[in-house]
C-alpha cells in the first residue's frame, strides 16, 4: 500500500485517536489537528503509544490560515473536529454552528483552493435523522432533526456532497449510530452514553434509565468505526456516498445498563421518570441498516455489544487515572 500523508481533525477524541494508532501501525504520515476544548473530550493520553510517530497541532478547524497550511499535500483528511454534544447545542446554537458548520466549510474551502486531489471523511450523526419512522433505517429515510446538533450535522453533510458535485472535492460521509469504546471522555454523560454508564458501575453507583428502558439503540464500537472510516479513504467507489455507521441491531436501553452492571459487577440500575420536554429531542428506537457499506466494502462491523463493554471496561480499569 502507498504511505499517505493523512491529517486528523479532532484527532485526541476517541475515533480520531483510534484512527492514528491504526494508520500509524500501517506505515502511513500522520498529523493530528486537535483544539483541546476542554468538554469534548481531547486528550493527550490517546496517543501516547504513538506520539513520537506523528506530528501534532494544536488548533482550531475554524483558524482559515492554519487550515491552509495543513491541507496542503495531504492525500487523505479525517475531519472529525465537533461540537459533540446535542445537549449543549440548545444552550449555544451559535457555537455549534460556528464548528459544527462554518469550521467544515473551512476545512472543504482549503481544499478547493490548495489541494483538490485530497479525499475528506466526515462523521455525522444518526441525531440528523430526528424522529424515527420505520426500522431498519436505510440512507434514504426521511431527515427531520430534533435538535441544533442534528441540524447543523445534516447542513455539513449537504456541504460535502455540494463541494463533490459541484468541484470534485472527493468526500464520504458517515452517519454513526452511538459509538463508545476505549478513550472516550468520561468526565460527562454528554457523550457516549455507554461509556458514562461503564463509570457509573465502576464507582457502585446508580444508573438511572428514563421511563421503561424500552427504548433501542444501535451501539457501535469505535475500532469498527475506524475501520470502515480507513477502509473507505482508501477506496474510490465510497467518493461521495453517505453511509449509515451502525452495529446494525439494537438493544433495549435497560438491557445495555444491566449488561453493564452485570459485566463489572457493581452498580445498580433503577428506572425514573422522562424528564420534561424530552419527548423533543428523543427520536424513538432505531435500528440501523448496514447494507449499502456493506455492499460497497464487503465489511460489517466485527465487536459485538458483549466483548465491546468488556473491552472497554478493562481499558479504563487500568487506565482509570487519564479519564476520571
Amino acid at each position: 500500500m502507498k504511505i499517505k500523508k493523512i491529517l486528523i481533525t479532532g484527532g485526541l477524541g476517541m475515533i480520531g485517536s483510534t484512527i492514528a494508532s491504526k494508520l500509524i501501525n500501517l506505515g502511513h504520515e500522520i498529523t493530528i489537528l486537535d483544539a483541546e476544548i476542554a468538554r469534548y473530550g481531547g486528550n493527550h493520553f490517546n496517543i501516547n503509544e504513538i506520539k513520537d510517530k506523528i506530528t501534532y497541532v494544536k488548533g482550531d478547524i475554524r483558524n482559515k490560515k492554519l487550515i491552509d497550511s495543513l491541507v496542503i499535500q495531504k492525500d487523505i483528511i479525517f475531519n472529525l473536529a465537533g461540537q459533540v454534544d446535542y445537549n449543549h447545542s440548545l444552550i449555544d446554537p451559535i457555537l455549534d454552528n460556528d464548528i459544527n458548520c462554518k469550521g467544515h466549510l473551512i476545512v472543504l474551502d482549503a481544499c478547493l483552493r490548495l489541494n483538490k486531489d485530497a479525499k475528506i471523511i466526515f462523521s455525522g450523526s444518526r441525531m440528523q435523522y430526528g424522529k424515527i419512522k420505520h426500522n431498519p433505517v436505510t440512507e434514504d429515510h426521511p431527515m427531520n432533526p430534533l435538535s441544533v446538533y442534528g441540524a447543523n450535522k445534516l447542513a455539513a453533510e449537504n456541504y460535502y456532497s455540494a463541494y463533490f458535485k459541484h468541484y470534485g472535492i472527493k468526500s464520504v460521509t458517515f452517519r454513526i449510530t452511538n459509538p463508545y469504546g476505549p478513550r472516550a471522555q468520561i468526565k460527562k454523560p454528554s457523550y457516549c452514553i455507554l461509556n458514562w454508564f461503564i463509570r457509573q458501575a465502576m464507582e457502585n453507583k446508580t444508573i438511572k434509565i428514563f421511563g421503561e428502558g424500552e427504548q433501542r439503540r444501535d451501539y457501535i464500537y469505535v475500532d469498527d468505526i475506524a475501520d470502515a472510516m480507513i477502509l473507505s479513504s482508501f477506496e474510490d467507489k465510497t467518493n461521495g456516498n453517505v453511509y449509515n455507521l451502525g452495529y446494525g441491531k439494537s438493544t433495549k436501553f435497560i438491557t445495555m445498563a444491566n449488561l453493564i452492571v452485570a459485566t463489572i459487577g457493581s452498580g445498580n440500575v433503577v428506572k425514573t421518570e422522562w424528564p420534561k420536554n424530552w419527548e423533543n429531542v428523543e427520536t424513538g428506537s432505531i435500528e440501523i441498516s448496514m447494507k449499502k457499506l456493506e455492499n460497497h466494502l464487503n465489511w460489517r462491523p466485527s465487536i459485538s455489544l458483549e466483548n465491546g463493554i468488556i473491552n472497554t471496561f478493562n481499558f479504563y480499569k487500568e487506565n482509570k487515572n487519564f479519564y476520571w
